[in-house]
């Protein structure tokens, strides 16, 4: 195979592999260096392959399950919730799939293991044929139709949508973000579902809550202190879909940003997920 045909074999299958590398991982720059790892592999390959695509899927797909081992290891000692870097699809060129994957989605494969995750990722999500996750996974098909059952058991809530149109998604989270930095808990509560969730990352690294807050009477709390203490507000910087979900990108007193994507089912607000991990925002702040 001549190093032509490589490039000419690898090019059209690049952003397929960063996307699914990036699902297996929950994180951008992991995704881009095993999708070079695969490139470095690929390029060493001699002997002429029948089906380029299949052959470096297998390749990422592995290279994603090595990395796993050590990010659980991560995970266990990370301080505070963990959230997967944020994509804007607005800007980002990962945005195509994720009306399919959102970060409710992403949260619950983190429960997964790193067997049901690629199973379920190839087969559901990337439309792979068994017989080719089973190759990829060295397991026979059986066996991975056992893993992609109970992978979509797991998750299989977090697979329903609830499509908002761009003007909807524009002004929930106009309408949120407006409330929350202003501590208006009335506005708040007709927004916000009983079962609401908070969930902040900041990896120790800036402030956020160490916690998940559960529950609407506990947010409401929080945000009923905030207009307390009159700490100085947020800026908005831009609304923005994250991930799929209506959200916003803001500037903290700091001048530090952050993103706030809102999970929206039957109008409701049922989850508000933060992000605010300078390490999980470097691309943001490149272009902000």
């Amino acid at each position: 195979m001549s190093p032509d045909q490589r490039i000419a074999d690898f090019e059209p299958e690049r952003l397929r592999l960063k996307r699914l590398a990036y699902r297996m991982l929950g994180s951008l720059s992991e995704a881009d260096d095993v999708v070079q790892d695969a490139w470095i592999r690929w390029a060493g390959v001699q002997e002429g392959v029948d089906v380029p695509g299949a052959y470096l899927t297998r390749i990422v797909t592995r290279l994603c399950l090595d990395r796993l081992k050590s990010a659980r290891a991560r995970r266990e000692t990370y301080i505070g919730p963990w959230l997967p870097e944020p994509l804007l699809n607005s800007a980002d060129p990962y945005d195509d799939i994720a009306d399919d994957v959102t970060v409710t989605l992403m949260l619950a494969m983190e429960r997964l293991s790193p067997l049901e995750r690629a199973a379920f990722l190839l087969h559901d999500v990337f439309d792979v044929p068994l017989t080719e996750v089973a190759m990829t996974l060295d397991r026979d098909p059986a066996a991975v139709r056992q893993l992609a059952s109970r992978a979509r058991k797991n998750v299989r809530k977090e697979r329903v949508r609830y499509r908002l149109d761009a003007s909807e998604a524009d002004s929930i989270a106009r309408a949120f973000f407006t409330a929350a930095r202003d501590g208006d808990t009335t506005a708040l509560a007709n927004m916000l579902a009983d079962d609401v969730e908070i969930h902040a990352d900041g990896g120790g690294k800036v402030m956020a809550f160490r916690n998940i807050v559960r529950g609407i009477t506990n947010v409401l709390k929080l945000f009923a202190n905030v207009r307390r203490k009159n700490l100085p507000p947020q800026t908005l910087v831009q609304t923005a879909v994250i991930d799929g979900m209506p959200g916003y990108i803001s500037r903290y007193p700091d001048d530090s940003l952050g993103t706030t994507a809102l999970d929206v089912a039957a109008g409701r607000i049922r989850a508000i997920y933060v992000v605010r991990n300078p390490e999980k925002l470097r691309r943001l702040a490149e272009g902000h």
